[in-house]
This record gives C-alpha cells, structure tokens and sequence, in this order.
C-alpha cells in the first residue's frame, strides 16, 4: 500500500474528482480538492445513472451508494415515439438477481450526496490553475491568486476542457458532435412518472427526451443538429420555435413550462481517445481524460469508475509510478472502447460529424 504520508491534490470538484477524494480520504491519503468557482458545482439536469455506475459506487462506499440510490428512481421502461407521438417501440430493462438498477437521478443529489462524504478541509473554492511544473518526485500546481501546491501526485478532474490535461497531452481540441443541445427539469406529475425515459425520434436520431426523476420532477433534453459557428460554448440561445412545434402538443408543454433561467444549453463535444493518461506525476480522469459522446450514457459512469480503480491502486501498489501504471493499463483500453463505440453510434444516428473538430 502506499504510505498515507502522500499528498494528493484533484484539479476539479466534479463527480469524478469529489468521489475519488472521498474514497483516497477514507484510506487516510492527504487530499485537497481546487475548484475554481466560488461554491460546489451542484448544478445541473437529470442523468440516467446506469448499472455499471451505480456498482461502482457500491464498492467504493455502500452507504454513499444507498443514499444515492434513495434520491433517485429506478429506470423502468424506455418508450420510443415518433414525433406525431405514437409508440414505436417500448423496452423494459433486464437485470440479473445480483445486479443494481440503473437510476434516474438529479446531478444535484449526486453531486450534494458525495460532498457528504468527502471531509470539509479537503474542498478549496476560488482556485483557479494557472500552471503545473513536476520533478521526479513531486509535482506543483499554481494558481492564478498566487498560491501554490506541492504534494506526490495532482489529478485532472476538470472536465471536457481540462487545463490540466495540457500538461500530460498537448493540443487536444474538443471535436463538435453536431448538435446543439436544451436542457431542463421542470415540474410534471403526469406526462413521465413511475420511472418512464420517453424517447422521440426523427429519422435515425433522437429529437428529444423526457425521463422521471421522482418528486413530481422530469428531466428533458431537447436536440437539433446545428453548424457549428463562433459562439460561445454555453450558448444562450432559445429553443427555435418552429422546431419546438415538431413535438407532440404534450411533450411540447413540458418543454414550454421550463422557466429560462431553467435551462441549460451546450454544444456537444467529446474528445478522441487519448495516448496516455498520465504524464509523470499529473494523472487525468473522468471527462478530462475520456469526454464522449453520451449516447451509450457511459460518462459520469466512467468517471466513477476511475475513482473506484485508482482507489485500489493506491491501496494494492508499492508506490505511485506503480499505481499509475498500473491504473492506465487497467482502464485506458476500458474508457477507449466507450469513446469510440459512443461517438459511432452519435455518428450514425445523424450528427453533423462532417464539421471536424471545433
């Protein structure tokens, strides 16, 4: 096991970086947490939390798990539609006797629920990374408030537009999906309840999406293929009223009865899969390291998985060179196979991938 003596700092105060900081906490490692906003990133929509996350959170701490799985609902059937509404097809899941369901759950509870876990000494607000430099033994961190930080290993949990990952891989440029995305959670206690994920598809491609997230909540997801231009990344742009009109008028209502400041609009990017995941002792994980399309909804999954991996490492190895090692050859041929699967079937289901990189 790697002595506790260590000091391990996380670049990000997501849901990969805040889980991994709790678990490497529980093992008595020294962690600090840098987040450059001024409070936790407890915003957000909904997620479908599937299976393979929901265990790796049960490994890593069963109660965490349980508390997360209680402010959530089990996915229990997914309905496809066309957009004059009427059910094309309709699927219920199938799990094992052992296996845990997949959940819908809100970012918010996810995210407040690992804050929980994670000690409040170890959660630094305001810090915003201005650069990296490592020797063979140690790595420093500045920020931009002229503070620094020196401890055994710094981790990029920053996400699709990691700074961190500069310093292990140079010149990654996120690549445009195609589309442009709305997002919001509204109150609805009678279009999607009892764990329904209502899906409306155009041609190959999904046109919009409703999913429960119990509580008298819906999550929705509103999608259209767009060029991609010189706006900014989180654009403020209304949904085109001429393509609202597509969906049925129940669905349509939903979306309409979101208050603006509700919702949330992004292009979608991923990232090509990465050579390496660490580079002496600055190590990437969850979107920095593996951003993908979320058509297979593999990316909080993913992120919790590397926490759940490098915890073991930590626990299992003789000293850090080794657990990293270690860590990559474990997961990078994992986290690869979900972005390339991931970005070809966003491929084929109509995103305007012909736009290249952004």
């Amino acid at each position: 096991m790697i002595a506790s003596h260590c000091k391990i700092g996380i670049i990000g105060a997501g849901s990969s970086g805040i889980y991994l900081a709790s678990l490497l906490a529980h093992q008595g490692y020294q962690v600090d947490v840098f987040e450059k906003s001024s409070y936790p990133r407890t915003d957000g929509c909904g997620i479908l939390l599937i299976s393979d996350g929901i265990e790796a959170l049960r490994q890593g701490n069963p109660e965490l798990c349980q508390k997360i799985i209680n402010s959530g609902v089990i996915v229990r059937n997914f309905e496809f539609r066309n957009l004059k509404g009427k059910l094309v097809n309709s699927e219920s899941p199938q799990y094992s006797p052992n296996q845990l369901p997949g959940m819908l759950i809100h970012r918010k509870a996810i995210l407040e629920t690992l804050l929980e876990f994670l000690p409040s000494e170890c959660l630094h607000l305001d810090s915003q990374l201005q650069s990296i430099s490592q020797t063979e033994t140690e790595v420093t961190a500045y920020f931009r408030d002229g503070s620094q930080w020196t401890g055994d290993l710094l981790i990029g949990a920053d996400g699709l537009f990691s700074q961190v990952r500069e310093f292990v891989v140079p010149n990654v440029k996120p690549f445009y999906l195609g589309d442009l995305v709305w997002r919001g959670v509204v109150a609805d206690d009678t279009f999607c309840t009892n764990g329904n994920f209502i899906v409306y598809i155009r041609g190959r491609g999904i046109y919009a999406n409703f999913f429960d997230l119990g509580n008298g909540l819906t999550h929705w997801g509103f999608f259209v293929e767009q060029q991609k231009d010189e706006q900014e990344r989180s654009p403020n742009i209304p949904i085109p009223p001429q393509e609202l009109a597509k969906l049925p008028i129940e669905a349509r209502n939903v979306i309409a009865s979101t208050p603006p400041e509700q919702i949330v609009t992004r292009f979608s990017y991923d990232i090509d899969p990465l050579p390496q995941l660490y580079q002496g002792r600055v190590l990437l994980i969850g979107d920095a390291a593996h951003a993908k399309s979320p058509t297979r909804a593999r990316g909080m999954t993913a992120g919790l998985e590397d926490g759940l991996a490098l915890s073991r490492f930590f626990a299992s190895s003789a000293d850090i060179p080794e657990a990293l090692a270690g860590f990559e050859a474990e997961r990078k041929p994992i986290v690869h196979e979900y972005q390339r699967t991931s970005r070809k079937q966003s491929l084929t289901i109509g995103r305007l991938h012909k736009q290249g990189a952004a």
